[in-house]
């Protein structure tokens, strides 16, 4: 079976890069450091510090192998840039129909999504029902609430 592919923009891609050599260096150099010392305190048995050091560099290996695999299955998807039609990168500013409110939303890969602050996934119901669509179009979402409709009243890139 292949493995799954992580949509996610250059720049998502580089931070990701980034955060692993950080760890593979600076990190893991730090938590040897704290093995070494907390060995030197005797008895491993009855040594608090010395299972903190391992707990803590079975975590950082933990997260070292998932962002190995995040960049060996990355997929880099570059921003839309036909005019008006919404893709991933692309900044919407949609009116919630029932309740008249406006929100802007950014669609993006999955492994930058965070709607806490607007950042949707193309993979969420909600951005699947955006990907392609113009301004003035209205889209009908389904979501634990109910189906939602929203109006498509700005596109930017």
């Amino acid at each position: 079976m292949a493995e799954a592919k992580y949509k996610m923009s250059r720049e998502r891609y580089e931070e990701i890069q980034r955060e692993l050599d950080y760890l593979q260096t600076v990190r893991e150099k730090e938590v040897s450091e704290l093995i070494k010392e907390a060995r030197s305190y005797g008895d491993l048995s009855e040594n608090s510090e010395y299972d903190e050091a391992k707990t803590e560099q079975g975590k950082l290996y933990s997260k070292i192998a998932e962002y190995k695999n995040l960049l060996e299955n990355a997929e880099i998807v570059e921003k839309t840039s036909r005019a008006g039609v919404i893709g991933i990168g692309s900044k919407v500013l949609v009116l919630d129909v029932e309740l008249g409110e406006e929100a802007e939303y950014q669609i993006v890969g999955s492994q930058e999504a965070n709607p806490m602050t607007g950042r949707i996934s193309d993979d969420s119901p909600f951005g699947r029902g955006l990907i392609g669509r113009k301004i003035g179009e209205t889209v009908m979402v389904e979501a634990p609430a109910g189906e939602l409709q929203f109006e498509i009243l700005n596109v930017s890139y």
